[in-house]
């Protein structure tokens, strides 16, 4: 089966615990990985990663992606540099494209609008009211939230965050995805058997 590819955002800062659960177990079910910047220029994680995209912003068509993940960086709350990301995310809703985003980026996505009609969660609820977005009302206190073609979840629930991630793409049936949450979550040593079996089916 061909599938368009799934694009990591990345920007100087973001952050790279976040998002690897989802990029690795996405490329192990055959989901081409790749990376976009703001522009072709390499960047570099909190964590000093320094990476080279794939491709900038402007290059980045809904049309040719499977799934936008924005992860946090300080850089969300320290201006508008981030700004375009927001409003690809909007262009790729608007497509009926998904977006999943973390921490920080949830808080761009508020200042875009995109959580005024959208359950969801963050980093906390006092974080995203701060942005004085239109959603407060819709904040769940959860560990990730899926509304709308949109996932977002905090900082600490990179798990939880790439379970919803999976579901949404049906990039594993659920039994599998049971076993790799528990196995990955819980550290439940019955769940590695669970999902070896799972994914063999």
């Amino acid at each position: 089966m061909t599938r368009d590819p799934v694009h990591l955002a990345v920007y100087d800062t973001f952050a790279d615990w976040e998002t690897g659960h989802a990029t690795a177990h996405l490329a192990l079910a055959g989901y081409e990985v790749r990376t976009v910047a703001p522009t072709g220029a390499p960047v570099t994680s909190v964590g000093g990663l320094r990476v080279l995209p794939d491709l900038a912003l402007d290059a980045l068509r809904p049309e040719d992606s499977a799934l936008l993940i924005l992860p946090g960086a300080g850089l969300w709350d320290e201006g508008d540099d981030l700004a375009p990301f927001a409003r690809t995310a909007r262009a790729f809703l608007d497509a009926e494209v998904p977006v999943a985003a973390l921490c920080g980026a949830t808080a761009g996505l508020a200042r875009e609008g995109l959580l005024d009609e959208r359950a969801h969660t963050g980093a906390a609820s006092f974080y995203l009211a701060a942005t004085g977005y239109a959603g407060g009302a819709r904040y769940v206190e959860a560990d990730a939230v899926t509304d709308g073609g949109l996932v977002t979840a905090g900082p600490t629930e990179p798990v939880a965050f790439a379970r919803e991630v999976f579901r949404l793409l049906g990039a594993y049936d659920e039994p599998a995805i049971d076993a790799w949450y528990r196995l990955f979550h819980d550290s439940d040593p019955q769940a590695y058997a669970e999902l070896e079996e799972a994914l063999s089916r």
